[in-house]
């Protein structure tokens, strides 16, 4: 487990040469990466979505592909095509950009519906389904989309059914101004991205994805990620609660977490740190309550102090 967190404090700490002041979203990243997730990153622009994930893949020296998301998108233009060629009369299927480690989806409520369940099949299976031939994804492959909250005009909502395919959902959020001075420092003469180097190999990193599933949970750990799960569906402001498959992402974050800090247990506060990014975007509240300008985060902060936390350890 030491020899893990190693690896992974390695890569946040490369990442941080870019990306100043933001251990916590780098960490939220790299640890739903781990658990074998897929992240939503909603903020407004030039807060440092893609370079985050460039840096990452920088860092890890893993394929990197990036997708900007655009209206007139079509599947294909993710998926790949197949090409008929005509010297032998058959037909040649052409990789989209999807046949990579990380993908970058920019922007990804600016597709249609058709194109963003696109990639319904790659989030959920690790593979894809085209001209009825099955293509299997990279064993890394994960998925960091991005949207800007603050401009709707042109826009097409992700569905209930694509945002639980989401592990987290979070928000890059801006720097300090210590910070942002040292980040205008840092690119007086070249952005650091450029001259970012590989600390970590796509083989080290499969083998850090296949720790996580050995890092134990309790009963009592279990007990209290059910617990949160109900108390979410029977939450009066709660139309739509947290899905089964909220419960074992919450469940397979935490293992990612505790991997982070070397442990083989994860503790009530690995959970705690991520109940918000976890279950946040999977709730859809009643009309009542969205009018009464209630959000998500609001009503999780009554479930958190309604539902005691366990006090062992394991």
């Amino acid at each position: 487990m030491d020899a893990a967190a190693a690896i992974l404090r390695k890569v946040l700490g490369n990442v941080e040469k870019v990306i100043v002041g933001k251990e916590r979203q780098i960490r939220d990243v790299l640890s739903c990466w781990m658990a074998g997730g897929h992240v939503l990153i909603e903020d407004v622009p030039g807060t440092g979505k893609t370079i985050l994930a460039r840096a990452i893949a920088k860092s890890a020296h893993v394929k990197f592909q990036r997708v900007q998301f655009t209206p007139d998108l079509l599947p294909s233009d993710v998926l790949g095509s197949s090409i008929f060629r005509q010297d032998n009369h058959s037909f040649e299927f052409h990789q989209g950009p999807i046949f990579t480690a990380i993908l970058l989806g920019d922007e990804i409520n600016r597709a249609t519906p058709r194109t963003q369940s696109a990639l319904l099949e790659a989030m959920s299976e690790g593979q894809v389904s085209i001209d009825g031939q099955t293509y299997k994804l990279d064993e890394l492959f994960f998925t960091i989309a991005t949207q800007n909250p603050v401009d709707q005009l042109g826009t097409f909502p992700l569905p209930e059914a694509q945002l639980d395919r989401f592990m987290m959902k979070i928000s890059m959020g801006y720097p300090a101004p210590e910070e942002e001075i040292q980040m205008i420092k840092n690119q007086t003469m070249i952005h650091p991205i450029h001259t970012l180097e590989a600390v970590e190999s796509h083989e080290r990193l499969m083998w850090v994805q296949s720790r996580v599933k050995e890092v134990a949970i309790s009963d009592e750990i279990y007990n209290y990620i059910g617990a949160l799960i109900t108390k979410t569906r029977q939450e009066p402001e709660v139309r739509v609660g947290a899905s089964p498959r909220a419960a074992i992402a919450l469940s397979r974050a935490a293992q990612a977490s505790a991997l982070f800090d070397g442990q083989d247990f994860v503790s009530p506060s690995h959970v705690f740190s991520l109940i918000k990014p976890v279950l946040a975007h999977r709730l859809i509240l009643t009309s009542e309550a969205k009018l009464s300008g209630r959000t998500a985060l609001d009503v999780l902060d009554l479930i958190i102090s309604k539902t005691p936390a366990p006090l062992r350890r394991k």
